[in-house]
């Protein structure tokens, strides 16, 4: 079999595999399994690289810059998971200060792209066509937002330059303003189209991972800020803590009930990628508040999330990589 170049087109959420595999390198070093951490980090590390340099083979094999259309609000918000792709792994590896920098400037690029480019997009449609096409990816965009505080923060921490603050906070704000609008057009959608319970997808589950990433911003922001902001900060995390965990329920029971009426949405696709991340967010978020309110007893929930993230993603390679395997025999 010959593979053509040309054949290439990576989606726009492409980066989706790295996020996932970055943040369960972080819940594993959380709960000490420094091996296993090292390894994911390593993997996620790798992943990025291969992937841009897919990205950039794919589009000099068509001969053209760009194959998405960036005219779409869907592809822009995907796109989203290269600046979250980048922030986690900055997060990881945010000790070296030289990859805190890299991969610091490239995500706060990216970002100010992406969110020009959406605005952009979403401003040229009418908020009845944006409700009709939005759905559980959109919150990308927050938690792209909610990635580039985390960012921040550690730059303020491991630099020492304390201004970042200033513009953390304010990020961080916009990413929970973000997701406030993503959530209000998903919602709307799914009353105005009387979505049955089948209508829950994959990716719905970043409707969870949006709130637990802005918790996990908000606990890298806290300790560095003082008097009533500091409280103020504590306060909305846990906050998105409690709405996150209330997300978790009904997104079991719906996905659940869409696996027992249409068993084949368990064949691999991509964006069963969406899935791990929220379930390795959430693990994270949970080490994160444990640690800031003193209940141990988090902590065990964190181990159990991020063991089942750690499952699922061990499921959704090998799946992956059968998948490739039967396409190449062929």
């Amino acid at each position: 079999m010959k593979i053509r170049l040309s054949d290439i087109e990576p989606t726009p959420d492409v980066f989706a595999a790295v996020m996932a595999t970055g943040i369960l390198s972080i819940a594993a070093r959380n709960h000490h399994y420094t091996t296993l951490s090292d390894t994911l980090g390593v993997v996620a590390s790798v992943g990025l690289v291969v992937l841009v340099v897919v990205v950039i083979v794919a589009a000099v094999a068509k001969s053209r810059m760009v194959f998405w259309d960036f005219r779409d609000p869907d592809v822009g918000l995907r796109l989203f998971t290269f600046v979250a792709a980048c922030a986690v792994l900055d997060s990881r590896l945010s000790s070296n200060v030289v990859v805190l920098w890299i991969l610091g400037v490239v995500a706060l690029a990216a970002w100010l792209i992406l969110i020009a480019l959406t605005a952009r997009n979403m401003w040229a449609h009418r908020w009845v066509s944006l409700r009709d096409h939005a759905h559980g990816a959109w919150e990308l965009a927050s938690v792209g937002t909610s990635g580039l505080a985390i960012v921040m923060a550690e730059a303020s921490y491991y630099i020492g330059h304390r201004w970042w603050l200033v513009v953390a906070v304010p990020i961080w704000l916009a990413a929970i303003g973000t997701y406030a609008l993503m959530t209000w057009l998903i919602l709307w959608r799914a009353i105005a189209e009387r979505q049955d319970r089948d209508g829950i997808e994959p990716d719905s589950w970043i409707m969870m991972g949006g709130l637990a990433i802005a918790t996990l911003a908000g606990d890298h922001l806290e300790p560095q800020l003082s008097g009533w902001l500091a409280a103020a900060v504590q306060a909305v995390t846990v906050v998105t803590w409690v709405a996150a965990t209330l997300w978790i329920p009904p997104l079991i029971y719906f996905g659940l009930h869409r696996i027992s009426r249409r068993p084949e949405v368990l064949q691999f696709a991509g964006v069963w990628w969406s899935l791990v991340f929220p379930l390795g967010m959430y693990s994270a978020a949970t080490h994160a508040m444990a640690d800031e309110l003193g209940v141990r007893a988090m902590q065990t929930v964190s181990l159990v999330f991020f063991w089942n993230a750690f499952a699922v993603w061990l499921i959704v390679v090998v799946a992956g990589l059968l998948r490739f395997r039967r396409a190449f025999l062929r």
